[in-house]
C-alpha cells in the first residue's frame, strides 16, 4: 500500500469516526426527562448545525434508532435501541459469572440478593435470588432504582468519574422516604464513605421497610459497572449484621470481578 493510499484510508477512518461521534451526541440528547426533542432542540444541545442534525436524525430514523413523534416535529429514541439493550443484557457475562455468588449469599444470609448494572443514571436490576424461593430468577420486566438512594446504585456510583456524579446531582433528588439523600453534599459525603469502607448501605432510603448492603463489581479493565446486594427487612439488619453481611458481599463481589477478568493490583 502506498503512502498516498494509507493517508486516504486514514482520512476516511477519521471522517467515519467523526460521523459516529455526531450520531452518538444526538442520541445522548435524550433522557428520561427529555423523551422527545425537535431538530432545533437537538441542534442547540449538540451545537451542530440544524442541517447536519436533520441529516443525522434522518439516518438514525432509517436505522430504527429514532422514531418520529405523533406531532411530526419531535423525535424520540426508537425501539431498536430497546431491542439492542435487551440483547446486551441477555449476553452479559456478569449474570452468568454472578450466579454462584448469588446462591452463596442467599445460603449464608437467608436474605434476598440482587444484581444490578449501572446505566449512567440508575441501577438496573438484571437478576435476583429470593431466599424463600431458593432459586435464581431472571428479571423479565427490568426494574430500576435511582443511584443515589439504593445500595447497589451507590456502590456503583461511588467509583464513577466525577462528571457522572455531577450529572446525577444536577438531575436532582426525590425524597422517597425520610432517609433519602436529598442534596449534593450528602451524596458526595456518602460516596466518599463507600470508597473508604468498600461497601454501601441503603438505610431505608428507597423503601422504609428494608435495608440493603452492596459492593461494587469490576470488569476486566477495572471499571465498576455493576453491584451485588443483600436485601431484607430493616429489623433484621442490625449494625452487627450489616458488618457481617458487608464482608460476605465484598468477598463475593470480588470473586465475580475476578471471574470477569479483573486482577487487583498488588500493593
Amino acid at each position: 500500500m502506498t503512502t498516498q493510499n494509507r493517508e486516504r484510508d486514514a482520512d476516511r477512518n477519521s471522517s467515519q469516526m467523526l460521523s459516529f461521534s455526531k450520531m452518538l451526541s444526538v442520541l445522548d440528547c435524550f433522557s428520561r426527562d427529555d423523551r422527545s426533542l425537535t431538530v432545533l432542540e437537538i441542534s442547540r444541545r449538540t451545537k451542530l448545525p440544524r442541517t447536519t442534525v436533520h441529516r443525522i436524525v434522518a439516518s438514525l430514523k432509517a436505522l430504527g434508532l429514532i422514531d418520529q413523534d405523533r406531532d411530526r416535529e419531535k423525535y424520540r429514541l426508537g425501539l431498536k435501541l430497546f431491542e439492542l439493550g435487551n440483547t446486551v443484557l441477555a449476553n452479559m457475562d456478569v449474570q452468568r459469572e454472578a450466579s454462584e455468588s448469588m446462591a452463596t449469599l442467599v445460603n449464608k444470609t437467608g436474605q434476598s440478593v440482587h444484581l444490578g448494572v449501572f446505566d449512567g443514571f440508575e441501577i438496573v436490576m438484571v437478576e435476583r435470588a429470593d431466599s424463600k424461593v431458593g432459586q435464581l430468577n431472571r428479571v423479565v420486566t427490568l426494574e430500576s432504582a435511582a443511584a443515589y438512594c439504593s445500595a447497589t446504585g451507590k456502590a456503583a456510583l461511588a467509583f464513577q468519574p466525577q462528571s457522572v456524579v455531577d450529572r446525577i446531582i444536577q438531575h436532582g433528588f426525590t425524597a422517597l422516604t425520610p432517609n433519602t439523600i436529598t442534596s449534593g453534599k450528602q451524596l458526595m459525603d456518602e460516596l466518599e464513605l463507600i470508597r473508604t469502607r468498600g461497601y454501601s448501605i441503603d438505610d431505608a432510603e428507597y423503601e422504609e421497610w428494608r435495608r440493603c448492603v452492596a459492593a461494587p463489581i469490576r470488569n476486566a479493565t477495572g471499571r465498576v459497572f455493576a453491584a451485588i446486594s443483600v436485601t431484607g427487612k430493616k429489623e433484621e439488619f442490625t449494625d452487627a449484621t450489616i458488618r457481617q453481611y458487608a464482608s460476605l458481599v465484598i468477598a463475593q463481589a470480588d470473586q465475580i470481578s475476578r471471574r470477569l477478568g479483573y486482577e487487583r493490583e498488588q500493593d
